[in-house]
């Protein structure tokens, strides 16, 4: 992998402790009851969502999009993921807050919680420890892990995953808060546009997003090509990129976990990169980590590898194939 840039050696040394002085948490294929908050609230988006094509208006759609882009690819996968869990980039840290701030529309907790969550799957990727492994089941891997796994109650712990942001007090604050952005938003479509906005703009993409999120941990992790020889179950998944705007290049991303660069060739179509450079290009964002391909290296699929050796925040461990 060819790095434009390196993480801080601060940074890099404090991520690099945590993970080498952690053990895995437990198994979560260990069921623990329901999540009741979560199942209800789960239902209640969904029969939301459901709603909402019965509210259809053209603006709607045009709000739906705009908050689409800003919690899935904005907030989730450039902000949560490449940029938080694994530093591929670097921005000012009144934008890195805004980014961050835009993961929390998409109510998948905040951010301290994903991204350790995130931190500690590529860790133990596809063995114990891992908390949504599909060598748990499929359901399991895709929401069983949130519905009736034990991860929830280990906050003490998952933020030895975390500490570069839990030593922030803003991501302590919107961790604590990370419904605030939501409800406000939530509040202000409605005001403007009734139920049509506050359906399409807050409640549907929500929903949608869960999904797309989760079939990242599931699908790219069950069917897909392999290009690298990575020692866990991770796969390149064209639908799943499309629907997230280039997360399902999967086994591009565990094969060299700090690139905020996935889709690495000009057919891998990866919208978030995109967006990191264009953020590059108004002079928002630097230390832009990342990979490209050999000339000489072809893809072909191969049978996911059974080895039970995770990934770290900045390791890579594969050989092209």
């Amino acid at each position: 992998m060819q790095n434009q840039s390196q993480l801080s050696s601060q940074s890099t040394q404090g991520l690099t402790m945590a993970y080498n002085n952690e053990e895995p948490l437990h198994s979560q294929a260990v069921r623990v009851g329901v999540n009741w908050i979560f199942a209800v609230t789960f239902a209640g988006f969904h029969l939301g969502a459901l709603a909402a094509f019965f509210y259809f208006r053209w603006s709607a759609l045009a709000v739906f999009v705009v908050m689409w882009v800003l919690a899935q690819n904005v907030g989730i996968a450039m902000g949560f993921h490449r940029l938080l869990t694994h530093r591929g980039y670097s921005t000012p840290k009144w934008l890195e807050y805004c980014i961050a701030t835009c993961g929390t529309l998409a109510l998948q907790g905040g951010p301290i919680y994903w991204v350790a969550v995130h931190r500690m799957h590529h860790k133990y990727t596809d063995k114990v420890g891992d908390p949504h492994s599909p060598r748990d089941g499929k359901w399991w891997s895709h929401m069983g892990w949130i519905l009736n796994g034990s991860l929830r109650n280990e906050t003490i712990a998952l933020k030895q995953y975390a500490p570069d942001l839990t030593r922030e007090s803003y991501y302590v604050w919107l961790s604590k808060y990370h419904w605030i952005p939501l409800t406000a938003v939530g509040i202000t479509l409605f005001a403007f546009g009734g139920w049509s906005w506050l359906l399409w703009g807050a409640v549907l993409p929500v929903t949608i997003g869960f999904h797309v999120t989760w079939m990242v941990n599931s699908v790219t992790h069950l069917w897909g090509i392999r290009r690298f020889s990575t020692s866990d179950d991770s796969r390149n998944n064209i639908w799943v990129a499309l629907l997230t705007g280039g997360e399902g290049w999967h086994n591009n991303h565990h094969a060299n976990p700090v690139s905020a660069r996935h889709g690495l060739t000009w057919y891998e179509i990866d919208v978030n990169y995109y967006g990191i450079r264009l953020l590059e290009r108004l002079g928002l964002a630097s230390h832009i980590k990342t990979a490209r391909l050999k000339r000489t290296v072809g893809e072909q699929v191969r049978p996911a590898s059974r080895d039970a050796v995770g990934t770290s925040i900045g390791e890579s461990s594969h050989s092209a194939t």
